[in-house]
């Protein structure tokens, strides 16, 4: 063959080569599928699925940035970066950049706490102050029986108070945990305080939180960054996680800021969290997921009796740092969070390897969060996150009438409903949303911005609303 018509050979076998290089590998096929395949919580019955594309609900809810980590098979399949970490830069968020993760620090702070149960430094059942050294909680008329445990304050039965917190804008002065506990200056929350018998039943608190990080470092001697580095993070293989407040110059490179749910950005980039167990870790979706897979299949860092008994379920739903669920015979474990400027959320199944995190750096990122969830459920053939589908009935505009009013909630917010255009509409604060009719006294929002809610009368004759699990009476007009 002369040197031409080698090169010519060549030339047709690069060709026809092309088409098998540029071939989308299976993986890259379900992950295109995923990317194109958002949906809404809810269809209405007989219409087809409506799939939306990831960067136009990006663009829909103000999300700069977006990272996704899905696990198949009991290891992480695909992890991707979407958009921007930083809108002014106009930097990529790539699998490896950082994002607060808000309430999912507890689930690993958790683990945290149950390795030195391990080692016989703590005990689950013990009352926390026989080992709180540089503060107690203050006892009161509801701890004369039963007191606050490592297990109650895990699982969010202890009966203590502060739900979340704010965190600390850039070159404000940052509580220590005693001031924090106390409530007092420069601490922007209350004090955390037992308000009902612990034991007695859920309340979410991420205050007790803060007393478990103070528990380990009085037991310890050290603090609870460096213990979590050691016990969790490091066996795990979680490099560049950190539960590092405030965030240090290297690391803060590599990290998502923080943007309001109107894009705006936050001053700063982002504020600092010196509530660690309760919010401070900074983490990718694929290394958060090393955690999740030892949920799943334990032995690098933790025993498969301290993963059982952290999967065994409190009142609420509830086990120690996990949030716990169950559909068609598919045990599960999740968690949510919400930081000034980032929303994220794990969920995975206990006993298949399958699961997903999905980590945003924008106010409005749980919806979006939500749809991703939904695409990757379709895709994967999970049990959960499917939409639901919803029939829709005619209804009496008396009926409607009937249930229009403000209605409070015990300590919460007040719900406005309304009847515009022959449908409810519920409102909070300055938005609203139409609500749909699938039984005389039932109603859904379509994007699932609004609960399930049902109009009940009670015995005394007063309307009440009931919607995610609280119930809100008509205030008189």
């Amino acid at each position: 063959m002369t040197p031409r018509n080698f090169i010519a050979a060549a030339v047709v076998c690069a060709l026809a080569a092309l088409p098998l290089l540029r071939a989308a590998t299976p993986t890259e096929e379900r992950i295109a599928r995923v990317e194109n395949g958002l949906q809404k919580p809810n269809r209405l019955k007989g219409s087809p699925a409506e799939p939306m594309k990831l960067a136009e609900r990006m663009e829909h809810y103000n999300v700069p940035g977006v990272s996704v980590a899905v696990i198949h098979a009991g290891r992480v399949e695909w992890a991707r970066g979407y958009g921007q970490r930083g809108v002014e830069s106009g930097a990529p968020v790539t699998a490896e950049t950082l994002f607060q993760a808000a309430s999912l620090s507890k689930g690993v702070a958790a683990a945290v706490a149950m390795r030195l149960v391990e080692q016989g430094k703590l005990s689950l059942d013990e009352d926390v102050n026989a080992k709180l050294r540089s503060w107690k909680v203050p006892d009161n008329e509801f701890t004369q029986t039963e007191k606050v445990t490592l297990r109650r304050l895990l699982s969010h039965n202890a009966g203590l108070t502060v739900h979340g917190f704010p965190g600390y804008a850039q070159g404000t002065a940052m509580p220590a945990l005693v001031q924090l506990l106390d409530g007092k200056p420069p601490a922007n929350t209350a004090a955390v305080r037992v308000t009902k018998a612990p034991g007695s039943g859920f309340s979410y608190s991420g205050g007790g939180y803060e007393v478990m990080q103070l528990l380990l470092e009085d037991v310890t001697g050290r603090r609870f960054e460096d213990l979590a580095r050691e016990l969790i993070l490091d066996p795990l293989g979680m490099k560049l996680s950190a539960y590092e407040q405030p965030l240090g110059e290297e690391r803060a490179r590599n990290a998502a800021s923080a943007y309001r749910g109107d894009g705006k950005a936050i001053a700063g980039r982002w504020h600092t969290y010196p509530e660690k167990t309760a919010a401070g870790l900074w983490t990718t979706p694929s290394e958060l997921a090393r955690w999740v897979m030892e949920i799943q299949k334990p032995g690098k860092a933790l025993k498969a009796e301290t993963v059982k008994t952290m999967l065994t379920k409190s009142p609420g739903d509830y086990g120690l740092g996990i949030g716990l669920g169950e559909t068609a015979g598919r045990a599960s474990f999740s968690h949510g969070g919400a930081n000034e400027g980032y929303r994220c959320q794990y969920f995975a199944y206990r006993d298949s390897g399958e699961g997903a995190i999905v980590m945003t750096n924008g106010d409005n990122g749980s919806d979006l969060a939500s749809e991703i969830l939904r695409s990757i459920a379709v895709e994967y053939g999970w049990v959960d996150y499917l939409p639901k589908e919803r029939t829709v009935v005619p209804i009496d505009a008396a009926v409607l009438a009937s249930y229009v009013g403000d209605y409070a909630f015990p300590g919460g917010p007040v719900v406005r409903i309304r009847v515009k255009d022959g449908h409810l509409t519920s409102a909070i604060g300055t938005g609203s949303v139409v609500l749909l009719a699938e039984a005389p006294d039932s109603f859904f929002d379509m994007d699932g911005h609004a609960p399930p809610t049902k109009f009940v009368k009670a015995a005394d004759g007063t309307m009440e609303l009931h919607a995610g699990g609280g119930v809100a009476k008509r205030k008189k007009p």
